[in-house]
């Protein structure tokens, strides 16, 4: 297979601008073998089975957006990946207008040196502060990072809260696990009482989600690397759907990449905590997530390119195709569809 047969027509009016309101209320297509659903996401209890697990990325966006200046010149920055306590990798526009040792001043009392620079525009940052002190500045003086389709000048205050799950809690993501953003207090409340099992990992999710595979051969195409962690109880809550027969439910892509990414890299499930470059492309062995809820992706992307791998490509040209004449909202802030593993996938 390569790049064009992931190719599909979406209408721009299918890209959502704005989330459901409540959360919960967007629109859920659940695809099992052939058979397609159109639900409610609010509708999920009923669609997965007493014993299953649920399996949610906690990480917590950050206010990854800056803009700066060196001297008089402009410069915005999109930071992507973090590589120690003040050291980040980032996106600068425009970065010709940057050398090694210039420093940027994004606020009063707030900068960075170019530590390096890499290909594609890509810088790496030493800021003025580390560890809790630069998150602080970072969250008083940056931007909610939304994705380029999200059309608007700037993150609107309510994307503050709009674009960080319910389960967000470790600081680090420059992407929202954008799944996660149809939970509620009171959808999870029915999760339980159905009898719905949740765990969790941590992946922090990096700007390279959005950039585009620009290799016709897949093969050729290279990930960026996100930092993730599998927990230790995580692990034996899987054991134990195992045991009783349920099954793991991968909130996002996120999830599901962490817990096969572990299992493809050792073999088995196991507490891990490192870096994660996967990518899942057709033929790819899946060990461990049985059932994935997710957004509908953008086309020619990695993640497209994923929920074909889990489900089959011709079924999932069927599913969008019928998402899309049915008026399903895509992308980060649209509606949701829920995938049954194929048994050859």
């Amino acid at each position: 297979m390569t790049l064009s047969d992931f190719d599909f027509a979406l209408p721009p009016e299918r890209i959502a601008q704005h989330p459901a309101i409540p959360r919960d209320a967007a629109r859920l297509l659940e695809i099992d073998g052939d058979r397609l659903a159109d639900r409610l996401v609010r509708e999920l209890p009923g669609c997965l089975r007493p014993g299953d697990l649920l399996v949610s990325n906690d990480t917590r966006v950050i206010k990854a957006q800056l803009a700066g200046r060196r001297g008089a010149a402009r410069v915005d920055v999109t930071l992507h990946k973090q590589r120690g306590p003040d050291l980040w990798d980032g996106f600068a526009r425009p970065a010709k207008k940057l050398a090694v040792g210039d420093e940027v001043a994004f606020g009063p009392g707030f900068a960075a040196r170019v530590s390096a620079k890499h290909d594609g525009g890509e810088v790496t940052l030493r800021f003025d502060r580390a560890g809790e002190a630069l998150m602080a500045a970072l969250a008083a003086h940056g931007r909610m990072p939304l994705p380029p389709y999200i059309k608007r000048p700037a993150a609107e205050a309510a994307d503050e809260r709009d674009y960080q799950t319910i389960f967000a809690a470790r600081e680090g993501a420059v992407a929202a696990p954008t799944a996660g953003l149809h939970f509620t207090p009171a959808l999870l409340a029915a999760l339980d009482a159905a009898g719905v099992c949740r765990a969790q990992v941590t992946l922090h999710v990096g700007a390279g989600t959005f950039l585009p595979v620009k290799t016709e051969n897949l093969a050729d195409h290279r990930m960026h690397a996100e930092w993730a962690e599998l927990p230790a109880a995580t692990v034996a809550a899987i054991a134990e759907t195992r045991a009783r027969g349920g099954r793991v439910v991968a909130v996002g892509t996120t999830s599901l990449r962490t817990l096969e990414g572990v299992a493809a890299g050792q073999g088995a499930l196991a507490p891990w905590a490192g870096e994660l470059d996967l990518f899942i492309r057709p033929g790819f062995r899946f060990r461990v997530v049985d059932v994935l809820l997710t957004n509908f992706h953008l086309p020619r992307s990695t993640l497209f390119i994923l929920v074909a791998a889990f489900a089959g490509l011709e079924r999932m040209r069927r599913a969008y195709a019928h998402a899309i004449a049915a008026g399903y909202r895509f992308f980060s802030y649209g509606d949701a569809c829920l995938i049954h593993r194929a048994e050859a996938a």
